[in-house]
């Protein structure tokens, strides 16, 4: 199972956009909680990623910050609580007059319907790393495309911005299993891992609780009672997930009818999909199928009630592109290589 691949995968569901923020003695702002995954990138200056539970953590030029399923955050220029920073402005602003002393890049997916991969949900909620420019210097040139793409309209973003930030997300997560193993995150335990595995790679097989825990290497009742702490859920409602992640990539990414795509991810007829389909993303695979991307510079009228309901951090992070002042750059100084402290517990939002 390449984790990394079906993450990307599922990730795609939703729509990619970003924009550069610049600001000269701003406090700093407060991002929402929303439904999918971003990421920020510190191009000048310092700041502080405030939290509600944790400790600020400081970041410095070059930092990565994923928020891995869009967990309440806050980017500050000092320590302080987040309830105390204004909420991010919204909209399609332009970059603030005259000289700025802190800039960031901010991207993400934003899914109109469901919920970030079951992977990425199973990390901290917020993961702030100091990437290794020098061992993996092709992410500095990512980003500073990235960062280009996104400074101003030019024709093409719709496509690029999504090949770029698969490619920077794929390098984040990698960097953060070097430096804390491999594997699904938070799973140590043999026999969860190799059941997760089991319905990674054959999702449409008809999965019971005693089939993955003959996978698993363990009794019914102690595979039952040890995937629900693992992973906070008991195995038959994570398949059902998995399943349905599964048919909603394949109805975006395939013309496949839907009754293959239910035999595909394990469901005997078309009308079961449906059924546990719109239970969980709350719209018909018909609908979802037909429904557009939102992109960077436009959003579809199909989606005008889903955009309607999307919260700040989403025309922050994934708004209209916005025109910068002035070229885009990012000196090779602004790089640095060392880890920033780690909490990796799932109840908090963490910083690698």
């Amino acid at each position: 199972m390449d984790l990394l691949s079906e993450v990307i995968r599922t990730v795609r569901v939703g729509s990619a956009a970003g924009r550069v923020i610049r600001s000269s003695g701003s406090p700093g702002m407060r991002f929402p909680a929303f439904s999918g995954s971003g990421i920020h990138i510190v191009l000048r200056g310092a700041c502080w990623l405030i939290t509600e539970d944790a400790e600020p953590v400081p970041l410095k030029p070059g930092d990565v910050v994923l928020t891995s399923s869009g967990a309440e955050h806050g980017l500050s220029r000092s320590p302080r609580a987040l309830r105390d920073l204004p909420p991010a402005e919204t909209g399609p602003i332009p970059p603030a007059p005259g000289p700025f002393d802190f800039e960031f890049l901010c991207s993400s997916y934003r899914l109109a319907h469901g919920a970030a991969p079951r992977y990425l949900r199973a990390l901290p909620d917020l993961i702030a790393i100091t990437p290794d420019y020098d061992a993996h210097p092709e992410l500095r040139v990512l980003v500073d495309l990235l960062g280009t793409d996104v400074s101003g309209a030019q024709m093409g973003t719709g496509a690029t911005l999504p090949a770029l930030l698969d490619l920077i997300l794929v390098h984040v997560l990698r960097q953060w299993h070097e430096r804390h193993g491999t594997g699904w995150p938070g799973t140590e335990d043999p026999g969860i891992a190799a059941a997760l595995r089991a319905m990674h790679d054959h999702p449409e097989h008809p999965w019971t609780v005693d089939r993955l825990s003959a996978a698993a290497g363990l009794s019914r009742t102690a595979f039952a009672r040890r995937f629900a702490a693992v992973m906070g859920q008991p195995p038959m409602k994570y398949l059902i997930g998995l399943r349905l992640d599964r048919g909603a990539r394949l109805l975006r990414e395939t013309d496949a009818p839907l009754a293959a795509i239910a035999r595909q991810v394990g469901y005997a007829t078309e009308f079961a999909f449906s059924g546990a389909f719109r239970r969980e993303y709350g719209i018909s695979p018909s609908h979802f199928r037909r429904t557009p991307h939102l992109v960077a510079d436009g959003v579809g009228e199909a989606d005008a009630d889903a955009v309607d309901a999307v919260d700040a951090v989403d025309a922050v992070a994934v708004g209209g592109a916005v025109p910068a002042e002035g070229g885009w750059s990012f000196p090779t100084d602004r790089y640095a290589s060392t880890p920033i402290a780690t909490n990796t517990t799932d109840s908090t939002a963490a910083a690698p």
